[in-house]
This record gives structure tokens, sequence and C-alpha cells, in this order.
């Protein structure tokens, strides 16, 4: 796919999101640097507007994002008395998952922009489990309603569920991406034989077990690496284990860069839903690294599996393709990989689809107020002449 980079007219854009200053503990900053960098190089004019909130406000490795404009407040109410005009002038106003009191923002957006309204589900599936227990509180069932626009990092059967049991006017998906400027090969003496980067989750911990951590056991030859924050001390990992605390983003390149193959594991709900390819996916096949993954549905609309992903269902599928895949093969189906994510799932390629997304809803408005009007002329026209006046 080839990515233009012309757009009819520069577009107001505002995006309230979790955080774009700080990817600690989060994919969804990546996310968001990526789009606004690319939304203003096609001529948009972009704010972001984050919550100040202490955990991120520790830890920003991007306090100032050099594309678009970024605004930090610490309250609701300032949102809304700095932000009223901007939010209602806009052309598109997009809300991110997890936005803390994300529920009273959406009906504050809804009401107030006279744009195009966005919800950016990052975490579909799990929004949708919410949703069904009603105790999501970024947002509710009569604002999924009430968006013109539903974007879904989860695409497939799901968006058509969002639209028919939820009632949603458009659901699209928008996956994520990958800046490749930022991800690409890169020579290196390799430190590890299969590495894993992700924050700790519950749901996706026994998956790490079953495909690094009981191979690294079976195999205490192998060098193996698990990186990301909010691990329990409890866990007793493998001797031949690498602990890394949380990476920045400037730092994912060389990690994947150090590995023979890398390792994605995918969150419970995503892999119930499907298509829900992660970020980190991306990132390491940007790199050339060869991927060895958990299986879900939809994964081959994304990678090839046995040509460019490597599918595993336990950790003898796992030391199999370490062990036993011939060097030239590993390197080829990394290359294979970068090069379908390449042309398909870049951060330019996820601005195009937003702008596109938003062209066509706001062409969509005005033929339907254009049609209105034309119904207004006709039907004053049919009016008598003198029709109305007084009584003499």
């Amino acid at each position: 796919m080839t990515v233009s980079c012309t757009t009819p007219h520069g577009l107001s854009i505002v995006i309230l999101g979790l955080s774009v200053t700080s990817s600690w503990g989060n994919g969804h900053a990546t996310t968001y640097r990526g789009l606004m960098r690319e939304l203003v190089r096609r001529g948009h004019r972009v704010t972001f507007l984050e919550r100040d909130r202490p955990w991120y406000a520790d830890n920003r490795d991007l306090p100032k994002p050099p594309y678009g404009v970024t605004h930090i407040y610490r309250s609701l109410r300032q949102l809304r008395s700095r932000f009223q005009t901007l939010v209602g002038d806009a052309d598109l106003v997009m809300i991110g998952s997890f936005v803390p009191q994300g529920t009273e923002i959406g009906e504050w957006v809804t009401r107030t922009a006279r744009g195009v309204t966005a919800f950016y589900d990052i975490d579909t599936p799990v929004t949708l489990a919410k949703l069904a227990r009603d105790d999501a509180d970024y947002v509710t069932r009569a604002l999924v309603r009430r968006y013109d626009l539903y974007l879904s990092f989860t695409g497939g059967p799901l968006l058509e569920r969002l639209e028919r049991r939820y009632g949603a006017r458009r659901a699209l998906p928008l996956y994520c991406s990958v800046d490749p400027t930022i991800y690409a090969p890169r020579d290196r003496c390799t430190r590890w034989d299969l590495g894993y980067m992700g924050t700790y989750s519950d749901d996706r911990q026994p998956a790490l077990q079953r495909l690094l951590c009981e191979p690294a056991r079976a195999w205490p030859e192998g060098r193996f690496a698990v990186a990301g924050p909010q691990y329990p001390t409890h866990i007793a990992w493998p001797r031949n284990v690498r602990r890394v605390q949380h990476l920045a983003p400037t730092r994912h390149r060389d990690f994947y860069t150090s590995q023979r193959f890398t390792l994605n594991i995918t969150r419970a709900e995503m892999v119930r839903a499907g298509w829900s390819p992660s970020v980190r996916l991306f990132e390491a096949a940007a790199c050339a690294t060869p991927i060895i993954s958990d299986r879900w549905s939809g994964i081959e609309a994304f990678l090839t599996p046995d040509r460019e992903i490597l599918l595993a269902r336990n950790g003898g599928d796992t030391i199999s393709y370490i062990r036993d895949i011939p060097d030239a093969e590993r390197r080829a189906i990394g290359i294979r990989a970068r090069d379908r994510i390449l042309n398909n799932h870049t951060a330019a390629h996820r601005a195009a689809e937003l702008e596109a997304y938003l062209l066509e809803t706001l062409r969509a408005r005005e033929a339907v107020g254009r049609a209105a009007h034309a119904v207004g002329v006709r039907a004053a026209s049919r009016i008598p002449a003198g029709a109305g006046g007084q009584a003499s």
C-alpha cells in the first residue's frame, strides 16, 4: 500500500488519550506518538490532551512531544474550562480507552463538539467484557451509541457485534502500528536465544511460563530474557532468564535485535476475540526479528504462519523452533515479516486510514445536510402565497 501525504485541507484534530508523554507500563503512548506525527506530516493540526497522573508524571520519557501540541490537564473541571472552544470547533475529537473519567469526558465531548466524535479503543475485548459487567469507567453503552465512530485495535467479527449488539453507529478497525524509522534491523551480537517484552498481567503469565520459562528450564544452556515492569517479586525465574525492568521505546530496537527469536503473547480476552495484533508484534517484525507467538483467530491476516511468523502451542514447540531452525531460514522469516508489516502497518498507514474515515463521515454529514435543505426548499415552494397571513 502506498501512503500519500496529500490531503484536501488541514483538519483540526483533538485527541484525549491515556498518555503520550509516558510509555511506562502502557502501549498507548507509542501508538499516539506515531499517529500524531503522521497526522501532522499530512498537514493536520493535532492537539493531545493528557490527564496529569502521578504514575506517568514520574516516568515521562517524552515530556514534550515534538509533533502537534500537547497539554496536561489536572482535572475534569480544568479540561472543560480551558479547552471548551478547542473541542467545540475541532473537525474530530477522539477519546481513547482507559482515559481517567472517560465517561464524563465522553458525555461532555458529545454535547460540545460540532465536528465528528470518535472513541478509539486500544483495548476493545477488555472494554466489551467491562461493558457486559457494567463496570467500565471510561465508556458506557449509551456513549457507544453517541460517538460517530468507534475505532478499534481489534478487527474481525467483533466490529459487527459492536454495531449490532452495542449500537455503535460505525465500527471500524484502526489497528496499532509501527514507526519504521525507529524499528529496523541492526547487526548486533545476539545476547539471547529468546526474549519477551511486556508489562506483567495475570492472564499473560501462564503463557509466558509455558512458552518461555519451561523451555528455559528444559534447556539450561539457552539464554532467555523477560523485559517489562510490574512483575511480582514472588515469581521464581529460571536461572538462565535475565530480568530487565522497563525499557523506554528508545531501547526497544536494541532489545529486539539482540535476540535470535522473540516471543509474542496475547492477553486472554484478545485471544478469545481474535484479530488483535499488538504493538510489540509489529515492532519486532519491523526489526526483522523472527517471532514465536501464541495462536489466535485472524493472525494470518497480519502475518502468514510458518512463513512470516511461528506459532507455538507449548514449550516443546518453542524449543524446536529456537534449536532446530537453521540460521538462514530464521533470518528469512524475519525479513519476510518485516516486508509484510512495512507494506501495511506503519503509523503512516494508520494516519491515512483515520483521515479517510474522518473525511467520509464529514462528507456524509454534508450530504445529509444538503438533502434536508432540499426537502425544506421543496416544502416551502408548495406553501400557497399568502398562507400563514392574518385573516382580514
